[in-house]
């Protein structure tokens, strides 16, 4: 049946996505509201996002070529240094290890907030959540008729396509993300025997298989395994993404392109095109080094001397974020990000204070606040057996699979979430009153 005929209720659609739930579900302990129709974006957004993927590619190699060049000399030490800052020896190795010259993420997921001048990439991830959830969004609503972003089997066929023709894909997921874990069993059922999902122990592979790490390299330590499986992708015997290379994990690379002293670089490496792009849907993103400016110095677009003045701005001024850039179980999800203008004066300061201590082991970044816009929504209130409308907020998450080898590195889109959360919610995340459902132009 199509869903979207007048036959088809809203409450017809809601039960149907809430049957074809898995046992179990597909986040431990976590549920979030169900939307009965995928969230519209437009052609024209639509177009953004099939051409972004090769833009996000592009910034992940030019990234790559920096900070290989800056530990060369041939670029600015401060930038390989920075990158580098607060990593231990053994893991700083293996990112300058040939056999992961020029390795890159195999998954890239921006977080897009949609505001009032179009989307906002606020940070990239590389080992995102969420796989498994849009693969079963997108299937589910496409058996309804609905024509989502990527197609019934888009994530299927993108996450498969970036393991060539291995035969089988083992997925090692730590402790610290097993709440995702369900929905990568869900997928692994999915993908009929190719895809095993494993604990943080798993270091065997067979030589010419593939090893996808669902786990971040600051939790190394609760990976026991860690060793042998890098090991083993140094020595090319399995396919392994994403690399052990943190500097692709951390934040700041938004502040690495907003900076002036590497315009001349992106400007060379991105192309005009690609350069102007990304100026316009990132925001300004500074980084929290608390090292002294001159007298007549001062920190750009902030009017600054030095960072302790931020504690001193009103509450109109602090339309800012603040946020650990990586390499801390503090930098994913919503931890460790403070929104300025939502803080007390004495809780900004702290938050400012802890940002600045941090900076040696775990530097900080800023970033402009760029607020989403009011989008209508709706949810299906099961126990009220009725639609319940909810004006929201929405984050974009594109995911983009990429597939090939060397020069021929290609990005696939294979759907788009959003996440959809109460209009007073100043930070966007799936949360439990969110509603979160696939895309359609």
């Amino acid at each position: 049946m199509n869903l979207q005929e007048p036959s088809a209720s809203a409450a017809e659609r809601a039960f149907a996505v809430r049957d074809r739930l898995p046992p179990g579900g597909l986040f431990a302990d976590q549920h979030w509201r169900v939307g009965p129709s995928p969230f519209a974006i437009g052609e024209a957004m639509v177009r953004e996002f099939e051409t972004l993927g090769r833009v996000l590619l592009q910034f992940y190699r030019a990234i790559n070529l920096l900070h290989r060049q800056g530990l060369a000399g041939q670029q600015p030490a401060w930038v390989a240094e920075l990158l580098d800052q607060g990593k231990p020896d053994s893991l700083l190795a293996l990112q300058r290890d040939i056999a992961f010259k020029n390795e890159m993420p195999r998954v890239i997921r921006p977080d897009c907030l949609w505001t009032e001048d179009g989307i906002a990439i606020t940070e990239l991830d590389s080992v995102p959540g969420g796989i498994g959830l849009t693969a079963w969004l997108n299937s589910v609503y496409s058996t309804f008729g609905d024509g989502v972003v990527g197609g019934q089997a888009g994530m299927f066929e993108g996450f498969t396509s970036i393991f060539g023709s291995a035969p089988k894909i083992h997925a090692v997921i730590s402790d610290e993300s097993s709440p995702y874990r369900p929905e990568m069993e869900w997928l692994a059922r999915q993908l009929g025997g190719r895809l095993e999902v494993h604990d943080a122990t798993f270091g065997s592979p067979r030589d010419g298989e593939a090893v996808y790490r669902f786990f971040e390299l600051f939790d190394l330590k609760n990976v026991p395994a860690s060793a042998e499986l890098f090991e083993a992708a140094r020595q090319k015997r399995i396919r392994f993404t994403p690399p052990p290379k943190p500097m692709f994990e951390e934040k700041l690379l938004f502040a690495l392109l907003w900076n002036r002293n590497l315009r001349a670089f992106w400007r060379r490496e991105l192309g005009e095109s690609f350069l102007q792009r990304l100026l316009k849907l990132v925001p300004y993103t500074w980084v929290m080094d608390p090292a002294p400016l001159p007298p007549h110095g001062a920190i750009p677009e902030l009017n600054l001397t030095e960072w302790g003045q931020l504690k001193s701005l009103s509450q109109r001024e602090r339309n800012l974020i603040l946020k650990v850039s990586g390499y801390s179980e503090e930098a994913w999800g919503a931890r460790g990000v403070y929104f300025g203008s939502d803080l007390s004066t004495a809780e900004w300061s702290e938050a400012v204070e802890r940002a600045l201590d941090a900076f040696p082991r775990s530097p900080y970044v800023l970033q402009r606040y760029h607020k989403p816009r009011l989008v209508d929504s709706s949810f299906f209130d099961f126990e009220k057996q009725t639609v319940i409308p909810m004006p929201g907020r929405v984050r974009l998450c594109p995911y983009y699979f990429v597939e090939g080898e060397g020069d021929a590195l290609r990005t696939r889109l294979g759907g788009i979430l959003a996440t959809i959360c109460p209009a007073d919610k100043k930070i966007i995340h799936g949360m439990r009153d969110a509603v979160l459902v696939p895309c359609v132009a």
